[in-house]
């Protein structure tokens, strides 16, 4: 007889950050949407202008950057904006290889109507949090987007671990003595043992 998995009940899904962080993320479109009301445009589009807006001349892997969109759901957005007539693009300044795109006049207009549905959606998904509480979230969702920081051997800021023990070679090798900073006789086993 042939083993098969059972399905993830919705319990399991309950405990899934990335499942939660999705289904928060669908809240937000749908709370745009229903803002923006039809022809206006998405919150994805807005994104982008907000971007373009920030840093005239973006490249798209610099909107890619700046966005968080993925690279092909982002090219097919900058084309239909650029058809729509709300981004202009030209070729880089700074790599010929490359074009950026910057706000056309409509591209303003459309990033001024779009503010008010944008921020109506943050504020009708905060109101599900009490006052206290968003504060808190924001900071959160600001800490899991940020670009994480270089760190020492996978240890979190904050984190009460001590850092792994280095191997005995490696301290051996830093290991001197009192005498003028001869190292040890233990340095050369050390040195012998990394050659090898």
């Amino acid at each position: 007889m042939v083993k098969t998995k059972s399905k993830p009940t919705a319990d399991a899904l309950g405990g899934s950050v990335t499942h939660l962080l999705h289904r928060a993320l669908q809240k937000a479109l749908d709370y745009h949407s229903e803002a923006a009301g039809p022809g206006a445009i998405t919150q994805r589009q807005y994104t982008v202008l907000a971007a373009a807006a920030a840093h005239d001349g973006l490249t798209q892997n610099d909107l890619v950057r700046a966005t968080g969109i993925d690279r092909s759901t982002l090219a097919d957005l900058v084309a239909r904006m650029l058809a729509k007539g709300l981004l202009v693009r030209e070729r880089s300044a700074t790599d010929a290889r490359a074009n950026s795109v910057r706000l056309s006049e409509a591209g303003r207009t459309a990033l001024a109507a779009g503010a008010m549905p944008a921020s109506a959606a943050d504020d009708r998904l905060l109101n599900a949090l009490s006052a206290k509480k968003r504060d808190s979230f924001l900071k959160a969702l600001t800490s899991l987007t940020a670009e994480p920081a270089p760190r020492e051997s996978g240890k979190r800021k904050g984190d009460k671990r001590k850092s792994p023990k280095a191997p005995k070679a490696a301290k051996a090798k830093t290991a001197t003595s009192a005498k003028g900073g001869k190292k040890h006789k233990r340095d050369k086993k050390a040195r012998a043992a990394l050659a090898v």
